[in-house]
């Protein structure tokens, strides 16, 4: 594994990438229900056309909601971010997925890289069970001592593909591709947070850990 090496040019246009990656489906969908509605005369197609264009305009705000906290500048500087809101946007965001969210977190505010780490551990436990299932969030720990244990049970379970390597920073060949940054943008993240993570599989569950230096010290 060779170190990964990317100019901040790059990392904001891969990450450009991975956000319109996940809402180009439902806004090409929400153009074809218009298109649809303009040219189809039966009603009962119309209202098919209309229900798409509705449910896919929820699924897209729903993902530009979970993007703009996961990977923008929600807040000011050093800002702190309610965990309740994180949860309701993690809730909606799922709804749209195969898995199941339990979110077990107390209501606080905790700094916002670590509201962002949480969020995107949550991108990476999605893929860790293709087929659905469960995911479950716990956060324990003060501001200072942070804890997050986000586990993902299902049917073919999986560590997504060098995920680990990734996360410290790591690639095969040290370059990195749309479908790579999502893991390589969570270390990072981590380290401006203060916090190491850990990535394990055991039967059809996989686990991440992540701790602040504080709690591990």
């Amino acid at each position: 594994m060779t170190d990964i090496k990317l100019e901040s040019l790059d990392l904001a246009a891969l990450l450009c990438s991975r956000v319109c990656h996940d809402v180009i489906s439902p806004v090409g969908a929400i153009v074809n229900g218009l298109e649809v509605m303009d040219l189809e005369k039966d009603e009962a197609m119309r209202a098919d056309a209309l229900k798409l264009v509705r449910e896919s305009a929820a699924r897209a705000s729903s993902r530009l909601q979970f993007a703009r906290l996961a990977f923008g500048a929600a807040g000011s500087a050093g800002a702190s971010i309610d965990l309740s809101s994180a949860q309701g946007i993690a809730r909606t965001y799922f709804d749209d997925e195969k898995a199941e969210l339990v979110w077990e977190a107390p209501r606080s505010f905790l700094p916002k890289n670590k509201v962002k780490l949480l969020l995107n551990l949550l991108l990476l436990a999605g893929p860790s069970i293709p087929r659905g299932g469960t995911i479950k969030v716990v956060v324990d720990g003060t501001e200072e001592t942070t804890a997050f244990t986000i586990t993902a049970n299902g049917p073919n379970a999986r560590i997504p593909p060098h995920a680990p390597d990734l996360l410290a920073g790591r690639s095969p060949s040290g370059g990195m591709d749309a479908h790579a940054i999502q893991p390589y943008y969570t270390g990072l993240i981590a380290k401006a947070a203060g916090m190491e993570i850990s990535v394990a599989i055991e039967g059809e569950t996989v686990r991440f850990d992540a701790k602040s230096a504080a709690s591990k010290s």
